[in-house]
């Protein structure tokens, strides 16, 4: 133990170290400097911070919990993430970095007006204090709980070992964030995103071979022969988590708003050197996230066939101090952690997990301090403020909400998914926003009134829906995730109408500040099919087309994903010839 803790304390130390060295001639009293790390940020720190601000406890916790219970259907969080990134990387980054944007609401009030930014910045406040930070500050506490078994080190119960874990984990990374800024985290992101790359595809090899008694062949065979459906992420079957039209209803949107629209996401694609050196750092990302299903989605699946054979332990769930009947799902994952992991492992996993759990919380809040600093107190409360004094708000305000957090991380618990209840908080107001600049982009005469009507239809709407209905429409009982492409469709066709009778008078244009080079990165396209051959692939190999069914094989597979994207990039050179000719048929000036 006393090794597993020195090595813990030696990379922790080192991280801290490295991205000191690489942060301290910066200018942090600066706003650029401090929120938007000078605008200097090369496509690999973009891309491992991207990766590690989503990969983190509350994503391997949560989701290999979903796995645990649901089987592979849940790696549709993953996986369609490298299409919504894709997305980011072609449709909106060109549109920030001309614009010159510190934060999403900022591009909002070039848009819509400064009433829309202060409100939309209101909206993502309350997003990252109730639905973002305390699941991962809960997540994070759990995980590294039972990778050092605290409980049975100090003598506590689970919920006093878990108070413990989110203050501890609470105030290191609020200091670190508060006094670091963009850059610390940033590159704190980049050296961690290694070793949790590492560490966490290390759990799937060292977790077959323990489930094929010294054979990860074995384990494979296992995996495949003994419940194949647990294998397939389809969601073709009857009780799938996410059936297969809630990917395309739901589970698209809500990444195309966490990818595209989402502060503490696109913070680091605006700090960018230039639009090509952000398209690298996104796609590279989106690579990650199609072997993250490796780690965040199989470890639960192996899991669960090691508790049907007896080989791991998963506790029941405690709701109000009596044992359930419901296994602790969320405790599946640092089970098999601490089941499988080498001891002399252990402290360089939890460091780099110690380091995941920081990265996004260090994010949450250092996007929180750029909303509050610029959004509310120099747009709205003063104008007139230095930059020293608008970064000293942005401090006071993160710590403020670092102790909210650790106040509310621990009641997280007496939830039956934790995966699933933070996107159904988030699914109240990301839709809603995601929409909002959606149609700013695509309509040039819509007003800002489109733009409010549609904003509160949609949070009310999937609130009422979705918390006080039950999902229950009258005539019909829906999934949550129709709920999501209903309310974006509603949403639309209502700023839609508002926009045909009450147009801009003037239509809108966008103006280039110069501030970053928009020149796109030449190879982009090309990266971009790569991606998607690879998202065909991995959705083809998990079907009955692929290893899923008797009749499927993986060179089945292999061609239908081949296939597919070559008909895309036919479809798409078609259209573009299309569209030439269209314009050559113009009348010239």
């Amino acid at each position: 133990m006393m090794f597993t803790f020195l090595s813990f304390l030696f990379f922790t130390a080192l991280v801290a170290l490295i991205s000191y060295l690489k942060t301290k001639n910066e200018n942090l009293t600066k706003i650029e400097g401090y929120f938007l790390a000078g605008r200097s940020l090369p496509w690999f720190v973009i891309a491992g911070s991207l990766f590690l601000t989503n990969i983190s406890a509350e994503q391997l916790t949560g989701l290999n919990a979903n796995a645990f219970s649901s089987g592979a259907n849940v790696m549709a969080w993953e996986a369609t993430s490298a299409l919504t990134l894709i997305v980011l990387a072609f449709v909106f980054l060109p549109r920030y970095l001309k614009s010159g944007i510190s934060t999403i609401p900022h591009f909002l009030e070039q848009r819509f007006g400064k009433r829309m930014r202060i409100i939309c910045s209101l909206i993502f406040i309350y997003a990252i204090v109730i639905g973002f930070l305390p699941f991962v500050l809960y997540a994070g506490a759990i995980t590294l709980g039972q990778l050092f078994n605290i409980n049975d080190l100090f003598g506590l119960t689970q919920n006093q070992s878990t108070w413990m874990m989110v203050i501890g984990l609470g105030v290191i990374g609020g200091l670190y964030a508060i006094f670091g800024g963009l850059k610390a985290v940033a590159v704190s992101d980049t050296i961690n995103g290694i070793v949790v790359l590492f560490c966490g595809l290390l759990i799937p090899i060292l977790g077959l071979n323990y489930l094929g008694e010294g054979s990860i062949t074995e384990g494979l065979h296992i995996l495949v022969a003994e419940a194949p459906e647990r294998l397939n992420a389809t969601g073709i079957t009857p009780n799938a988590n996410i059936p297969w039209y809630g990917i395309f209803s739901g589970v698209i949107i809500i990444n195309l708003f966490y990818w595209c629209t989402n502060q503490a996401i696109v913070q680091r694609t605006l700090a960018a050197k230039s639009l090509a050196e952000s398209q690298k750092g996104a796609l590279a990302a989106g690579l990650l996230k199609i072997v993250g299903v490796l780690m965040l989605v199989l470890p639960g699946i192996i899991a669960w066939h090691l508790y049907q054979r007896g080989m791991l332990n998963i506790p029941f769930k405690i709701t109000n101090g009596q044992v359930s009947d419901v296994l602790n799902a969320d405790i599946s994952y640092p089970s098999l952690v601490r089941l499988v992991l080498p001891l002399w492992l252990t402290g360089l996993f939890g460091a780099a997990m110690f380091g995941a759990i920081l990265s996004s919380f260090n994010s949450g809040i250092n996007s929180l301090s750029t909303l509050i600093s610029l959004d509310i107190y120099k747009s709205l409360i003063n104008p007139n403020a230095t930059d020293k004094k608008t970064v000293k708000i942005g401090k006071i305000f993160g710590i403020a909400t670092t102790l909210i957090c650790i106040g509310v991380a621990p009641y997280i618990s007496q939830a039956d998914s934790l995966y699933t209840l933070m996107r159904t908080i988030m699914a109240v107001i990301n839709i809603p926003i995601f929409a909002v600049i959606l149609f700013g982009i695509i309509s040039k005469r819509a007003p800002a009134l489109a733009g409010y009507v549609g904003l509160v239809f949609g949070m009310f709407f999937f609130y009422t829906t979705h918390f006080v209905l039950k999902d229950d429409l009258g005539f019909v009982q829906v999934h949550w995730l129709v709920l999501v492409g209903l309310n974006l469709v509603l949403m639309m066709a209502i700023m839609l109408t508002i926009t045909y009778f009450k147009p801009l008078d003037i239509p809108f244009e966008q103006i280039n500040t110069e501030e970053v080079d928009v020149t796109p990165w030449k190879y982009g396209k090309h990266a971009a099919y790569l991606l998607g051959l690879l998202f065909c692939l991995v959705y083809s190999l998990l079907s009955p087309i692929g290893i899923t069914s008797e009749t499927g094989s993986v060179s089945k597979a292999v061609m239908l994903s081949v296939s597919l994207i070559v008909s895309l990039y036919l479809l798409s050179r078609v259209i573009k010839k299309y569209k030439k000719s269209t314009a050559n048929l113009l009348p010239q000036e």
